[in-house]
């Protein structure tokens, strides 16, 4: 039982013109989120948006041509989580399908290089290549652009981060941020809702893309200029689209949607590549049932493990293997560097808690966190764990290396922006931070030791003058309660494939008052429950699983209890039950 306080969604429209197969339930979830009609799902790739309206595209587009024409050298500079890896490997695949025979990539390690293209990053590609094009990185790459210049190579920015006051000094930039600037410029207004029916006809590009869908989308303008959209066959690269797109928890808007089912389409057909089926395998899911959450908890922490913990380039090389057997070896060893990145965090994590005390004495809404044994790699899982914890902006540091540099996680609340927030300690104070850059709900930079106090403090002042009180209150969103009848496993079946839920397209959540008759431990550690539920209305029972649960379960009290409802399928046999996310006094 924690501050936490569950509130009903408003619907957004009403439901209109749906066939009588859709659960009235399911019609309910969908208009609380923004679709009223059948056709606004986004689960039709032909109802994507074009790629050339996004700015800079048709240059790139241009630029690529060229240098695949005259068979010249290009290095694609990724990034070292999943969104980068697997952009890179979309990237690598895609213009080797459009021809592309010297294509190859290079990726930071985070200790070394820093983030994104740098001068140091640079210094490593041999022989010179003749373009470079970053993925998931490079809209402040300054210095890396300029690096990479004077050597001799053109560069093309693929990104979708916030771009700063300056952009840098690159041949050409595709960018969905400087799309929605350019459509505005272009007098055609704010974009749309993300779950319209009318963004393929007003909107003027994609804005929620993530760093591999913007790739994607480069290779698609790509193969229109090249006249191979009946040849080359770009649908391939979806399981790694989606990949990426869940794992870096970009809105799940109606384009975004169309990306993410129908790379899960893919992954579910048996037509995934190598290294995303070994994935699977080694996680011990099924790819034939796969959902979006797959790919979020299972599937892309094993490859950001390697870029916290070792070297990217080995979820890459997984990504790009077409050869089973090493596809499953390599997979195998993310698995075990995922483990070992577990074990790390849940010390990590352990140390934050236990610091806390400065925190709540001077009750600080603007959270900094420092231990000179943290992992940089790890910071930003710690900096989420105690956002969720205190419902406020974290930032996490750890040491960059054996100098003064510490490198930050910063991770926020719905409502407060905390990327620009770092532009407001950066403008107030000039020169405290070395580099910054991110989200608006995740951030990263980089600053020296001996800054660290008084970053803290003008961190703690901003969030004060700019959090609204509302962001400070945890809630958990509601799509209401359940009728007796609706407590049927055909229903639950609907909501498990009307997704792809994800990020700005919660999965569906329920809440009831019910009695618990029985609590049991469930797990080697006793942190799980397995509950009986009674539902007052007509006495029926229900099981339920609540993981990581509260010490404290009244017996035979009323409660209320938010849940998912789900299907229990353990030793084939389906059953309903219910995944309880929350619970507090009726």
């Amino acid at each position: 039982m924690t501050g936490l306080r569950i509130v009903r969604r408003e619907p957004a429209c009403s439901p209109r013109d749906w066939p009588a197969r859709v659960h009235p339930v399911l019609q309910r979830v969908y208009a609380a989120r923004g679709v009223a009609y059948p056709e606004e799902l986004g689960h039709r790739l032909s109802g994507l948006l074009p790629p050339d309206g996004m700015h800079g595209i048709g240059r790139a587009a241009e630029m690529l041509g060229e240098v695949i024409a005259h068979d010249g050298r290009i290095v694609i500079a990724g990034d070292y989580d999943c969104d980068g890896a697997t952009g890179c490997a979309v990237a690598v695949r895609g213009l080797r399908m459009l021809g592309a025979h010297r294509v190859g990539y290079a990726v930071p390690d985070r200790a070394v290089h820093g983030y994104g293209l740098t001068p140091e990053l640079v210094e490593t590609i041999h022989p010179v290549p003749d373009l470079i094009v970053t993925v998931d990185n490079g809209i402040a790459a300054h210095a890396g652009v300029a690096a990479a210049k004077a050597r001799g190579s053109r560069v093309i920015v693929t990104d979708h981060h916030l771009p700063g006051e300056r952009l840098p000094d690159a041949d050409a930039i595709v960018n969905p941020v400087l799309a929605r600037a350019a459509c505005a410029q272009e007098g055609k207004g704010d974009e749309p809702s993300p779950h319209s029916s009318k963004d393929p006809a007003t909107a003027c590009a994609p804005g929620n893309l993530a760093g591999v869908g913007v790739a994607f989308y480069l290779l698609l303008q790509l193969r229109a200029r090249m006249g191979k959209r009946d040849t080359v066959d770009l649908a391939q690269l979806l399981d790694l689209v989606a990949l990426g797109t869940v794992a870096d928890l970009v809105p799940l808007d109606r384009n975004n949607r169309a990306l993410v089912e129908g790379g899960l389409r893919r992954i579910r057909e048996g037509m995934a590549c190598a290294g995303v089926t070994a994935l699977f395998e080694a996680a011990g899911r099924d790819p034939r049932t796969a959902v979006a959450a797959d790919l979020g908890y299972a599937i892309g922490p094993r490859i950001n493990a390697a870029g916290r913990l070792e070297d990217i380039s080995l979820g890459i090389e997984c990504l790009l293997a077409d050869d089973p057997a090493r596809a499953r070896e390599l997979a195998a060893l993310l698995h075990d560097i995922n483990a070992q990145r577990q074990t790390l965090q849940s010390a990590m994590v352990e140390e934050a808690v236990a610091g806390l005390q400065h925190v709540e004495a001077r009750d600080v809404l603007g959270v900094s966190l420092f231990d000179p044994a943290w992992h940089q790699g790890v910071v930003g899982l710690v900096a989420s764990k105690m956002k969720e914890r205190l419902h406020r902006p974290v930032v996490a540091f750890a040491p960059a290396g054996e100098g003064d540099e510490l490198r930050g996680s910063a991770r926020s609340v719905p409502g407060f922006h905390v990327r620009d927030a770092l532009a407001e300690v950066d403008a107030r104070c000039p020169g405290l931070i070395d580099r910054f850059g991110g989200h608006a709900m995740a951030a990263g930079l980089t600053l020296k030791r001996s800054n660290y106090t008084r970053f803290a403090e003008v961190f703690d002042l901003v969030v004060r003058e700019r959090i609204v009180p509302e962001s400070l209150q945890p809630v958990l969103h509601s799509d209401g309660e359940l009728m007796p009848a609706d407590f049927d496993p055909e229903l639950a079946r609907q909501l498990r494939w009307a997704g792809p839920w994800g990020q700005g397209f919660p999965p569906p959540l329920f809440d009831n008052v019910f009695e618990c008759v029985g609590c049991d431990p469930l797990g080697a550690d006793g942190a799980h429950r397995r509950l009986r539920l009674r539902d007052p209305r007509d006495g029926r029972m229900h099981d339920a699983v609540w993981f990581n649960a509260d010490d404290r379960m009244p017996l035979n009290a009323p409660l209320r209890i938010a849940y998912e409802l789900t299907i229990n399928d353990w030793q084939g046999r389906d059953s309903l039950r219910l995944l309880v996310r929350h619970l507090e006094p009726a």
